[in-house]
């Protein structure tokens, strides 16, 4: 299979794992805290990644670990923490909408801070994307008035996150093969993942119930599935692909997310099924620009 083949196939993929990632957030935070959720992320990761690719550290070169370092506080391990303390005040499926901001903050922090060019019809495909996710955003906010929309700022500064660790990964990272970056983001993070859990007590004042049992099942698939192997696939994605496309698959997300807030009970409406469509329709003229 081509690279161009190759790259949809990942999309397709990650769409589906981190459409579903939002909802099992929902289902940890019922036994775990919003911290919790966000150190044992990255330290479940952090096992499962070292288990599978200890040996690859011993093959990056010196002059990678700044840019590694970087990219695994940006791109891993704040966005943890932001996302866990969102989906606790909001539902998830909105949430996976304000992450859709991603593509717009790539292509823009592309240009300002890193030198990659874009063309037009790439930023008119982020604009009718934008569109299609104020369209959510606001019908999200109609259905549920009572949420804590001032939360939705971290997400701003997770996509912002997002969007540099694209740009950081695609700039100075492309000669590294993706297991490595990915094994040396969280040989990184997990440190002060660690300390930030001690923070919450759990060393001391963890128990073992349904509840917590339940949340720690939930958050040990969001972190193989949803954080290790996704980031995995999305590392070898922005290889093989521009920064833009790359970011799009937050575009789709969403659509999942939604599907499963459906069985999970939430509401959905008619405006907001025009509106993944018109997200749908932002991915594919960004991705068929030349």
């Amino acid at each position: 299979m081509d690279h161009k083949q190759l790259r949809w196939v990942y999309l397709f993929l990650l769409s589906l794992i981190w459409g579903s990632s939002f909802i099992l957030m929902k289902y940890a935070l019922v036994g775990l805290t919003a911290m919790q959720v966000g150190a044992l992320r990255v330290i479940i990761t952090a096992v499962f990644m070292l288990l599978i690719g200890f040996k690859r550290l011993f093959k990056i070169k010196k002059r990678h670990w700044y840019y590694l370092a970087l990219n695994g506080l940006i791109g891993s391990f704040i966005p943890a923490f932001l996302m866990a303390y969102t989906v606790e005040k909001m539902d998830s499926s909105v949430v996976s909408i304000l992450n859709s901001l991603t593509p717009l903050n790539t292509l823009i922090f592309g240009a300002l801070v890193f030198g990659f060019g874009f063309r037009k019809r790439q930023l008119i495909g982020v604009l009718i994307g934008l569109v299609g996710t104020v369209l959510l955003v606001l019908k999200g906010a109609e259905l549920n008035p009572n949420q804590d929309y001032a939360y939705s700022v971290f997400i701003l500064v997770a996509s912002i996150c997002y969007a540099l660790n694209i740009n950081i990964l695609k700039k100075y990272l492309y000669d590294l093969d993706a297991l490595s970056i990915t094994v040396a983001n969280f040989a990184i993070s997990v440190i002060p993942a660690l300390v930030l859990l001690g923070f919450t007590d759990f060393y001391s004042t963890f128990e073992l119930n349904d509840s917590s049992l339940k949340g720690l099942f939930y958050l040990s698939i969001l972190a193989v599935v949803g954080t290790g192997l996704a980031k995995l696939m999305f590392n070898r994605l922005i290889q093989i692909s521009s920064a833009i496309f790359s970011s799009s698959v937050t575009y789709i997300i969403p659509i999942v997310a939604i599907t499963w807030g459906i069985l999970d009970g939430e509401t959905i409406t008619f405006v907001q099924f025009i509106a993944a469509f018109i997200i749908l329709l932002g991915v594919y003229i960004v991705n068929k620009a030349k």
